[in-house]
């Protein structure tokens, strides 16, 4: 799972690594250096180095050392964002959970017992993590603590600067940076401190049954220009390089060319300051204009309707809506954020051809009080004070005895029960059956269900299945004011209105409960409704098939599956499939279509590739996206109606030849039958590309006074290896509208396209076309500037029979 972001202490660019298995990190890190970034930035997460009190892990993908030195041979730099607090979307926030039970404790805050274990924990780079709302909320505490974190970091004399993200308040001599959509306004508290974006969100994470967030590319090449529970199995985030480690294009190309463009600047940028000047009443230009000599200039143009014909250095430009151009010599444009120049990759995954899973399946209980691990209490328990995390599961049971002269019982009316629950999510049985399911949201956690329930004469078994989706990470909510407008000396002003989510805001979350905290009432008997929350349960922690290790290499032999064609088609609850498998032939990257089934976690080879969930997304508020305008989390979404998260990485490098061990543990029931391995490649490509795109290599001819006619721009198409462009499905040179896979002839269209594109493209991994009239057997309409689209169909290589 990776995240890129920029990072800019002055140039430097940086992707962030959440978590990846680690014979991934090579390729991974090699790709971020050739998209032009410099550093690389990683959480280090508490929860997973210590799982319990002095007991350390420094293995697999939480080698620390391995990772470093890997970047180190990639010849990039490393920025550790050590926390303790690091969000993340991960689990409670990095903390381990038994931190949560040390004696006296608060978290984050000026609390002995806290600074006394996190002190260990703490030896380089970044401290804490967004502590700017806590330290507000819990006052001098806050104010105190952040203080102290950042003595004791300094003094540990790392000789490395230290960072506090959304701190603004950052000690002497600890750097207070950015993170956010965009930083172009923020400052640091003493000007002698470099201005670094430590995240410059590509996207927005992705929760349980909700849509997919993306942020157009336009918009973040725009912002680098001036300057927890419920949360997905993938944590792809719209990531120039995607969870499964292949570039997503353009988003990943287009920032490339922007890096290329501010390190042409990079002499000017590092030695002055710049000078603001108007340009219109919506555009403006920053100028670096050393002592030194030379000169860059970025003209902005805020306008979100129109293009902007604007003068500067006595040379007219043209300017694309909510745009900006960079000049590195104040003269020639080498890029601008809005006109993509690179292809569109549009990824697919293809059902594979690989045998067809042979299942077997054993059904976990439901949880009966005549077992010996139960814990017997006197009312409810909250969730995690029982399970200490070591489970998603906790079993609450209780019995209801019921006369045989009840009315209900008579006349065939079934009575109602209610739970209140504090979530995440709740599966109701009475008697062994499931009588029904509730769930949270990650925006509202709490769970009231309330159904009607079988009950019989005599001693009915009320079992509840609560279900934990993660710890809370922490979040807040705050509110800003946006307005764009002029003042009295011509400089514009910017104020940014959202309702922003800080991501992990809000003090004291050690405290919040999760489970079934009731009441829990039975209504409809001939005495009045029965109060069932304060008499006596049992609880037992976790499933047995959790105890055996049935997902394991080797506790997958402790119980007798039952193989039958008949059995994967029952869709019972509670019950844990089987099936092996071998390692496909071919080297794309590999997913598991969990489509079919409901809710649980799947292994591979005793490997979690963590929970699925297929809820689905409301349908509803998915709708074209504008780049232009201030972008914010719900703006661009996609994938509604369908499943949040349909399709699961598997490494490769968890697999073996034959025999790929494959476990599921299923909540609710599913069809197994119809599970399948998938593979992640390139469906279709598309550029659409202008006769004046900016380009490099032309402003090099300018400044270097080479002698050699300027570059043509070009269209350039590359399927993935191992595919070649089999169609051209859409070719115009011409006027053409629409976008990557709704192009549509425009009233200029070059008859010659198709052939042209076709002649060039046809069988290659990957073609380019100059654009040029030349080029395409002359200029269908003089005095108009024309464009290339094209789309491209790529397919896999035939391979030889053997």
């Amino acid at each position: 799972m990776t995240v890129v972001e920029d990072f800019h202490p002055n140039l430097r660019c940086a992707l962030l690594i959440v978590d990846s298995v680690w014979q991934m990190w090579e390729g991974l890190v090699q790709k971020a250096k050739d998209g032009g970034l410099d550093v690389i930035q990683t959480y280090v997460f508490w929860n997973g180095h210590e799982p319990s009190p002095g007991s350390y892990n420094f293995e697999g993908r939480y080698d620390l050392v391995r990772f470093i030195k890997t970047v180190q041979k990639v010849g990039l730099h490393v920025h550790l964002r050590i926390g303790p607090y690091v969000c993340a979307e991960w689990n409670f926030g990095g903390f381990p959970v038994w931190l949560k039970y040390v004696p006296g404790i608060s978290f984050r805050t000026d609390n002995e017992p806290f600074k006394n274990n996190a002190l260990p924990w703490n030896f380089s780079m970044q401290i804490e993590n967004e502590y700017g709302p806590e330290s507000k909320a819990f006052g001098a505490a806050g104010h105190a603590y952040m203080n102290w974190a950042a003595q004791m970091a300094v003094g540990l004399g790392t000789g490395v600067p230290w960072v506090m993200c959304k701190e603004e308040d950052a000690p002497e001599p600890v750097i207070n940076t950015c993170n956010g959509f965009y930083c172009h306004s923020f400052t640091p508290n003493k000007p002698y401190k470099p201005t670094m974006w430590t995240e410059a969100w590509s996207g927005w994470f992705t929760e349980f049954g909700d849509t997919i967030r993306q942020r157009p590319v336009q918009d973040l090449a725009f912002a680098v220009a001036p300057g927890g529970p419920f949360i997905t199995t993938s944590y792809d985030y719209d990531a120039p390089i995607d969870e499964y480690g292949l570039v997503r294009e353009p988003k990943y190309g287009h920032l490339k060319e922007l890096h290329r463009a501010i390190k042409l600047c990079e002499q000017a940028l590092i030695s002055a300051d710049p000078t603001v000047t108007s340009l219109g009443s919506l555009q403006e230009a920053h100028v670096f204009s050393p002592q030194s000599g030379g000169c860059a200039a970025f003209l902005a143009n805020y306008d979100t309707n129109s293009f902007a014909r604007v003068m500067f250095n006595n040379m007219h430009y043209s300017l694309p809506p909510w745009s900006i151009s960079i000049l590195p010599d104040c003269r020639n444009v080498v890029f601008n954020t809005a006109k993509i120049g690179v292809q569109t990759s549009q990824m697919q995954m293809h059902p594979t051809n690989a045998q067809s899973l042979v299942w077997e399946t054993y059904d976990d209980e439901v949880a009966s009080q005549g077992e010996n691990s139960l814990i017997t209490s006197t009312g409810l328990l909250e969730q995690i004070n029982v399970t200490r995390d070591t489970s998603d599961y906790l079993w609450y049971i209780t019995s209801v005895d019921v006369n045989p002269a009840e009315e209900f019982l008579q006349r065939g009316r079934r009575p109602v029960l209610t739970v209140h629950s504090a979530g995440h999510a709740l599966h109701v049985f009475i008697n062994g059956e499931l009588s029904g399911s509730a769930y949270g949201t990650r925006k509202d956690r709490k769970i009231k269900f309330s159904g009607n329930v079988n009950l019989r004469a005599g001693t009915n078994k009320i079992a509840l299945l609560s279900v934990a989706v993660g710890l809370p990470v922490s979040y807040s909510f705050v509110i800003s004011m946006n307005h764009i407008s002029k003042s009295r000396n011509q400089t514009l002003n910017f104020f940014f209105c959202t309702i922003t989510l800080v991501k992990n805001a809000g003090p004291h979350y050690e405290l919040w409960s999760t489970g079934v905290l009731g009441p829990v009432v039975l209504h409809g008997f001939d005495g009045g409704n029965k109060d069932l929350t304060w008499q006596q349960w049992s609880y037992q922690v976790g499933l047995k098939g959790e105890a055996m290790n049935l997902h394991s290499l080797e506790g997958t032999f402790s119980v007798e599956w039952m193989r039958s064609s008949l059995a994967v088609q029952n869709q019972q609850p509670l019950t844990w499939y089987r099936a092996y498998f071998d390692a496909p032939d071919w080297d794309e990257p590999l997913a598991l279509d969990m489509g079919s089934m409901g809710k649980g976690e799947a292994w591979i080879n005793g490997q979690s590739i963590g929970r699925y969930w297929t809820a689905s997304a409301p349908n509803e508020h998915c709708s074209s996206c504008s780049y232009t305008g201030t972008y914010r989390s719900p703006k661009c979404q996609s994938n509604c109606g369908q499943p949040t998260q349909r399709w699961y990485h598997v490494p490769r490098s968890w697999l073996q030849p034959s025999r790929n061990l494959l476990v599921l543990f299923e909540e609710l029931g599913g069809d197994a039958t119809k599970i399948s391995l998938a593979k992640r490649s390139i469906s279709s490509v598309c550029a659409d590309v202008s006769e004046w795109h900016p380009m490099i290599k032309n402003w090099e001819i300018e400044s270097y006074g080479r002698p050699e006619e300027h570059h043509k721009p070009k269209v350039h198409l590359q399927c993935t290896p191992g595919q070649v462009i089999s169609a051209i499905k859409f070719a115009s040179y011409g006027t053409p509208v629409g976008t990557c896979g709704n192009f549509q002839q425009g009233a200029c269209h070059s008859s010659n396209s198709y052939s042209i594109l076709e002649k060039k493209c046809i069988g290659q991994q990957r073609c380019m076309v100059a654009i040029s009239a030349t080029n395409f057997g002359g200029d269908p309409c003089l005095h108009v500037m024309k464009r290339v689209a094209v789309e491209a169909i790529c397919s896999a290589v035939a391979q030889p029979m053997h």
